[in-house]
Formats: structure tokens, C-alpha cells, sequence
């Protein structure tokens, strides 16, 4: 799924992030989201999230739940 748009995210969610200092590695995080942080429906980026572990990034991918 899409992590461009708020709708598709929501607290619990199993992603993988970028964080701001991987952006230029593009090394994914992974975790689930506690906030989500951008208040726009969509962002070219990603929509920021916090996770459960107090890592802020951007969402890249939305992972399937087991």
C-alpha cells in the first residue's frame, strides 16, 4: 500500500520508515506506528510517523499484517 496518503495509516500500522538521516542510504526502519505526524491528507514524501520505539521518519511502504 501507499505511504503518500494519511488514510491508508493509522496508530498501529506495520511500516517501513526513512528516517531523516537515511534519506541519502535510503535504509528502511521497521515498526508500528504510535503518531502519525503530518496533518495533510497526502505528502509526496510520505506521510511522518512516529514509532512505537520514538523513531520519527517518513513512511515508504506499508507492511502486511501477519
Amino acid at each position: 500500500m501507499d505511504g503518500k496518503k494519511r488514510a491508508n495509516i493509522k496508530p498501529g500500522t506495520h511500516v517501513n520508515i526513512v528516517q531523516k538521516q537515511d534519506q541519502r542510504s535510503g535504509d528502511l526502519t521497521e515498526g508500528y506506528v504510535q503518531d502519525i505526524l503530518t496533518n495533510s491528507p497526502t505528502h509526496p514524501h510520505g506521510i511522518k510517523v512516529r514509532l512505537e520505539t520514538g523513531e520519527v521518519g517518513r513512511v515508504q511502504e506499508i507492511l502486511p499484517e501477519d
